[in-house]
């Protein structure tokens, strides 16, 4: 296990979840696959997967200006599930703070 490295939680995952009730973001290692992702949240929310949909994000190279000069650096690649919950199901993140 230990596919799951995050829960999303930004303001357009929000929105997504707002508009649809059943649909929860997750930041995923990028070898896992659909399968492995839905065993692994069923397991640890205790939840009814329906779908996985995943995303590959390239990581970029970013630059800034500063003071002391040019700053070079790199951006992560990452894998994103936005995963679909059976109708009743939910999520809550903020359960254990």
């Amino acid at each position: 296990m230990g596919y799951i490295i995050k829960p999303l939680v930004t303001e357009k995952m929000s929105a997504i979840t707002e508009k649809f009730n059943n649909r929860f973001g997750f930041i995923v290692r990028p070898e896992a696959n659909k399968i492995e992702i839905k065993k692994e949240i069923e397991a640890k929310y205790n939840v009814s997967v329906v779908s996985v949909n995943t995303m590959n994000y390239s990581g970029k190279a970013k630059s800034r200006y500063t003071r002391a000069g040019i700053i070079r650096g790199r951006q992560n690649a990452y894998k994103k599930a936005i995963v679909t919950l059976k109708e009743g199901d939910t999520i809550d993140f903020y359960s254990n703070i």
